[in-house]
């Protein structure tokens, strides 16, 4: 029988005291994704006495991931975010407004920040495209355009590639 391989390098994401809930709705938004294990450090750490850090595995997209809920330490930032790359305007919708659910927050150039504190960036597929065309023209008129949007809109950033 073949081993499962498992992922060398992964995210692992320090929440205050929600890291299970939010591997479940992250679980739940996206597809081939699910919540695989959640264990409680039996020995006292120091974030506190056994039992109370609880570390959850987790899969998104197929690619694993880590959080666990270890009392107050340092929040979120702009520093690191998530990236999902979407097919299609319904798919971008869906996630957006999946993940400002609950108290989510719009930023900016198709930024926000869900209800937990985590930065993600929802694109187009085309996005890299777009903005790395060969003409200077194109490829900043779709900079231009993106820079003056909170969601992004797939059909003005291609009205913009084209002029």
């Amino acid at each position: 029988m073949e081993s499962k391989r498992r992922a060398r390098i992964f995210p692992h994401l320090w929440y205050t005291e929600e890291a299970e809930e939010a591997a479940r709705f992250y679980a739940a938004t996206f597809p081939d994704s699910r919540v695989d294990r959640v264990t409680s450090l039996l020995s006292d750490s120091p974030s506190g006495p056994g039992g109370s850090v609880t570390v959850v595995d987790f899969t998104l997209f197929g690619q694993r991931f880590q959080a666990m809920s270890a009392g107050p330490h340092h929040p979120f930032n702009d520093a690191i975010s998530m990236v999902v790359l979407c097919d299609d305007q319904a798919e971008l919708d869906r996630y957006w407004n999946a993940l400002l659910e609950g108290g989510g927050k719009e930023t900016a150039c198709g930024w926000l920040i869900d209800r937990f504190g985590v930065r993600w960036q929802i694109v187009p597929s085309i996005m890299e495209e777009l903005m790395n065309d060969h003409d200077p023209v194109r490829a900043k008129r779709v900079t231009d355009a993106m820079l003056k949007m909170i969601k992004l809109d797939i059909a003005a950033l291609e009205k913009a590639h084209r002029g």
